[in-house]
């Protein structure tokens, strides 16, 4: 019951940390806005320690650590899969297959069981994943080889997440999840740091090659839509953007952290393959925030993933 409960609280979470962060990247770089999240993700584990405990291990840092490499591997090929498009599919293969992979780790090595409603449970999620995942597209076409390589690869690198964080103890509390979310912050931030050098360096070359000082405004991913050449100041139209974009991005990664500590708490109350697959469900809360705030329409074959969704759940918390 609790896992049902944990999991699908945590999914709604996420969805709610996604449409920050979606909203974040308008403002600057979806790059950046990652990176601001996970230190100020980290900031908040590091704070609610004392408060929440846990002990310190060597097996736990490591684990906390593999899942948060692993985590951000699947994130980068999410974006990437996705800028390649279609969304329509690309997304919900990613969603399915970041719950397949865990439920198979957790029924194959771990040796979870479950009665027959638990089975029918864990497969009326997996089709809700994919319908609430669903993003209608006009036009939609065949998605490359290329992309769906990118989604099955993202989608098991987030359940590589899931089952790297499963192998930490209880004792450990939320430390694995402190590691998770400072080693992301570091990857993100070198990202960063390392387009911004990639961007001075063209931006220099092509002042030379005009011969002349016209010091053209440069972006770049990683620098957001304020990003200047350096020796430049930032417009002052584009501050309180940029300023926006970053209380966004803090904001995003606050939520977030709060969504993987109930994703944690929901994985240690029970069953690996019945938090993961409840865990995959996170497109709704983003779905439900986009139409609540942003006035977007909810497709139809998202409203039966919605209902599908809460039955599963229904399902799995009696398993």
């Amino acid at each position: 019951m609790l896992t049902a409960v944990f999991s699908l609280t945590g999914a709604l979470v996420f969805g709610a940390a996604d449409f920050l962060g979606g909203l974040a990247a308008k403002r600057i770089s979806a790059l950046l806005a990652t990176a601001i999240a996970a230190l100020s993700g980290a900031v908040l584990l590091v704070l609610a320690l004392p408060l929440i405990g846990g002990e310190w291990s060597a097996h736990d840092v490591l684990w906390g650590a593999i899942s948060g490499v692993v985590g951000c591997i699947g994130i980068a090929l999410l974006y990437a899969c996705l800028a390649i498009g279609p969304m329509s599919i690309l997304s919900p293969t990613t969603a399915v297959v970041s719950a397949i992979v865990p439920v198979v780790y957790g029924l194959v090595v771990g040796g979870e069981r479950f009665d027959a409603i638990g089975y029918w449970g864990l497969g009326l999620a997996l089709v809700a994943v994919v319908l609430v995942g669903f993003v209608p597209e006009r036009g939609a076409v065949r998605p490359s080889l290329r992309g769906i390589v990118m989604a099955v690869g993202s989608g098991a690198a987030i359940g590589g997440f899931y089952i790297a964080i499963d192998q930490t103890s209880d004792e450990s509390g939320i430390v694995p999840l402190i590691l998770n979310r400072g080693v992301n912050a570091a990857i993100m931030f070198a990202a960063v740091a390392a387009v911004a050098v990639v961007a001075g360096v063209r931006a220099r070359r092509s002042r030379v090659g005009v011969g002349a000082g016209g010091g053209a405004a440069v972006s770049g991913p990683g620098l957001g839509s304020a990003a200047t050449t350096a020796g430049e100041r930032m417009p002052r139209a584009a501050r309180p953007a940029l300023a926006a974009g970053i209380r966004l991005a803090v904001a995003c990664g606050l939520v977030d952290a709060t969504a993987n500590a109930l994703l944690l708490f929901g994985i240690r109350a029970g069953d690996l393959s019945i938090a993961a697959v409840l865990g995959a469900m996170y497109p709704a809360g983003t779905i439900l925030l986009a139409a609540l705030v942003l006035r977007e329409r909810i497709a139809p074959v998202q409203w039966a993933g919605l209902v599908l969704a809460l039955a599963a759940a229904a399902m799995l918390a009696v398993a």
